[in-house]
């Protein structure tokens, strides 16, 4: 026998620490995309976060002797904050056990809220597994932050309020937008509206590089992913809950995916209309549904996107500012050649027009001609299209990499050039990039895996604030080692793409 999600969210008791955030208009972004779109406020909860309101629902319902012994999750983010400050707020002991990896301002987070940090493993996973260990020997609670139907129904008050809050002046809703990681928020919306409102579509949004949810809806059971991306570490989930999934399969109209690029700009979206900056996963439901508007060419229609999350790490603005020109394609980049002439540098100007460079790099190539990395400020992915088109047209061969990774988190940043001396005496210079694991040791592992007959002729990396560092490599490999080396890459575990023949890597570096 399945809950009754409706009368348990009308019964959740979240408001002894939960706000009723608002639901306000975001005026700009709803004049660009041709739909009113409302962000439903959660990044303003205590917490900056809605998990606050299935911690506490959760909690609340204990009986006195569970109580007394106390709670314990496993967490490195929003619901450890939500479960410390739930359990302050009863007086009962909460235990949260967190990766070693865990930046300490999160970590001071919890303890501030009175929760007992315990710090263990390099993993979430690692982290999980202790913390059921200690539940059973400390005969302790375990609040889960996902799959538990108290927590999805303090959840899902989020949707009750939704539907209390909007104007029905304003014209029906079309749609509403869940960031999803293991489905406890889209689970409890879901399942509050579709009894009230089933003609309200409830959207899943997904990132590409995390999608379990989407996955198992279309596999019919629940996958288990090898790996998932973490830039939007709130919704980095590998494997989505038993009842989420059984009610997300049942409830939801569709998933949208989206990248990291729209996240960034949904990012600048949100600060641009209200002044807050949202975590990444805080704002994935706003690209959600600028995609799902995309996509399915809606016009003046009512969308709602829950931005669920603010805890953003300071050190990831850099990174999401560079981004999100690239996520509303209002930034192109290009490799451009020049001829060596007089004259060339002013027309290859003239064609760029009264639009703003946003960044000019040039290497000497020959004495015939010289390429240059330009980036332009444009109007959509339209406009860089047709001055791509227009550049070629009078002569400048021309490349868009607008699209291209190794061109956005390389190449932009790095002052070189071609190398003719690494390809010497039978050797061949192999490009690769790579996704450390942003933890100690990372480099050393890689180091130490690697034969120590060959070199490094090319390396850069740059930290951006993630749970990962991006990493372009160039090595020199003997021809007859190949096999060696294609081992190396499988026994070391690191994300990879070879870029040996990346267009960019011939023309600046090759």
């Amino acid at each position: 026998m399945y809950p009754d999600y409706l009368e348990k969210v009308l019964n959740a008791q979240v408001y002894d620490v939960a706000v009723e955030t608002p639901l306000e208009r975001a005026a700009n972004l709803s004049a660009r995309i041709g739909n009113a779109l409302s962000l439903k406020r959660e990044d303003m909860q205590p917490v900056f976060s809605f998990k606050l309101r299935g911690a506490y629902n959760k909690i609340a319902s204990l009986s006195a002797d569970k109580l007394k012994r106390g709670v314990i999750c496993a967490s490195a983010g929003n619901h450890a904050q939500g479960v410390a400050l739930s359990a302050a707020q009863v007086g009962c002991r909460a235990v949260i056990v967190m990766p070693t990896s865990t930046p300490g301002i999160k970590i001071e987070a919890v303890r501030q809220r009175g929760g007992e940090v315990v710090l263990h493993g390099d993993s979430f996973d690692e982290a999980y597994a202790h913390a059921l260990e200690l539940e059973k020997h400390e005969k302790l609670t375990f609040v889960h932050p996902f799959d538990d139907p108290e927590v999805i129904a303090g959840q899902g008050t989020v949707g009750m309020e939704i539907l209390r809050q909007h104007s029905r002046h304003n014209g029906p809703i079309h749609a509403i937008f869940c960031a999803i990681g293991g489905g406890g928020l889209a689970a409890g919306v879901a399942a509050y509206i579709k009894r009230l409102r089933p003609n309200i579509k409830v959207i899943g949004v997904e990132t590409f590089d995390a999608d379990a949810m989407k996955q198992s809806i279309a596999a019919g059971k629940r996958v288990r992913l090898e790996q998932v991306g973490l830039f939007a570490d709130g919704t980095a989930v590998k494997y989505v809950g038993e009842e989420t999934f059984r009610l997300c399969r049942e409830y939801l109209d569709d998933i949208v995916l989206v990248d990291t690029d729209a996240i960034c700009a949904a990012i600048k979206d949100v600060f641009e209309d209200t002044r807050s900056i949202l975590e990444p996963a805080g704002a994935l439901a706003v690209a959600g549904a600028k995609e799902y508007a995309r996509q399915h060419k809606l016009k003046d229609k009512n969308l709602i996107a829950v931005t669920s999350g603010a805890n953003m790490n300071f050190d990831r603005l850099r990174f999401v500012a560079e981004r999100a020109e690239f996520g509303e394609r209002r930034e192109a980049v290009f490799a451009v050649t020049l001829p060596e002439k007089p004259g060339a540098y002013k027309k290859f100007l003239a064609l760029l027009g009264k639009r703003n460079i946003t960044e000019f790099n040039y290497r000497y190539h020959t004495g015939a001609a010289a390429h240059v990395y330009v980036g332009v400020q444009v109007a959509d992915r339209k406009e860089s299209l047709k001055l791509a088109d227009s550049l070629e047209k009078h002569g400048y061969p021309t490349l868009d990499l607008s699209d291209d990774e190794m061109a956005k988190n390389h190449v932009r940043h790095m002052v070189g050039g071609h190398a003719p001396e690494v390809c010497k005496n039978g050797l061949r210079e192999l490009i690769y990039r790579f996704e450390f694991p942003e933890r100690p040791g990372a480099l050393m592992n890689f180091l130490t895996q690697m034969s120590a007959g060959w070199n490094i002729s090319l390396f850069h990396y740059r930290n951006h604030g993630a749970d990962y560092g991006r990493v372009l490599v160039g090595m020199q490999v003997p021809p007859d080692e190949m096999g060696e080396f294609r081992g190396f890459l499988t026994k070391l575990g690191y994300a990879h793409w070879d870029e040996s023949q990346n267009p960019v890597y011939q023309l600046f570096l090759g």
